[in-house]
């Protein structure tokens, strides 16, 4: 998955584990641009890909979950097609907000609700599996230094904003190719009907669109 995950103490870490990314955008006088950054050459998962904040969920987020960072739409679709134990919709935007705040130095408010617009798992077979749902937000209005992301952590490197088109020239994972072409469809105005999910939990890829 196209996400920046810290080392994890788990039994099996190829279990799949849930997870949550931001993808956050921003208008500027060349056109929309996204926040990205590089993960380490040395790390487990996606060496040296390019990627948006984000990682797995962690047992903290759900007594940090608030009502008002998704909308109904939001909430209902990222209920359907998961697993009995699935964190709930709330905790999954919670992880999202706190790695966002981890990995960037950037906070989001209640005025910035997040808009699930992707869903990925891992295919078997590799290092690391998540099932990872991403949330588009816009960062106007978002605190802490979006320039030079001063409270940032070092998971990533070289944070940027970067334009939509250029941003296909980054050495992206493949599945943030696929993200990335359709938050660029989003952010032109493009209607979604229902949300991409990249189902690879077993050993047949299926897609679908949860509407």
């Amino acid at each position: 998955m196209a996400l920046a995950v810290r080392s994890l103490q788990v039994s099996d870490p190829t279990a799949i584990r849930p997870a949550a990314t931001v993808i956050l955008w921003r208008s500027s006088p060349q056109g929309r641009q996204i926040l990205m950054g590089q993960r380490g050459a040395g790390a487990v998962f996606m060496p040296s890909k390019y990627v948006f904040p984000g990682g797995g969920v962690d047992s903290q987020d759900h007594l940090a979950a608030r009502a008002d960072s998704l909308t109904d739409l939001c909430r209902a679709r990222l209920h359907l097609n998961c697993p009995a134990d699935a964190p709930a919709p709330d905790t999954l935007a919670a992880a999202a907000l706190r790695e966002l705040v981890e990995e960037t130095g950037i906070a989001l408010s209640a005025a910035h609700p997040l808009r699930f617009v992707f869903r990925a798992i891992t295919p078997p077979g590799r290092s690391r599996r998540f099932d990872a749902r991403f949330f588009l937000a816009d960062a106007e209005g978002a605190t802490g230094d979006l320039e030079t992301f001063a409270g940032a952590t070092d998971e990533l490197s070289h944070l940027h904003w970067i334009g939509l088109a250029e941003a296909r020239a980054l050495d992206l994972p493949f599945i943030t190719e696929v993200v990335l072409a359709e938050v660029t469809a989003i952010l032109r105005g493009a209607d979604q009907p229902g949300v991409p999910f990249f189902d690879n939990s077993t050993d047949t890829p299926t897609f679908r669109r949860l509407v």
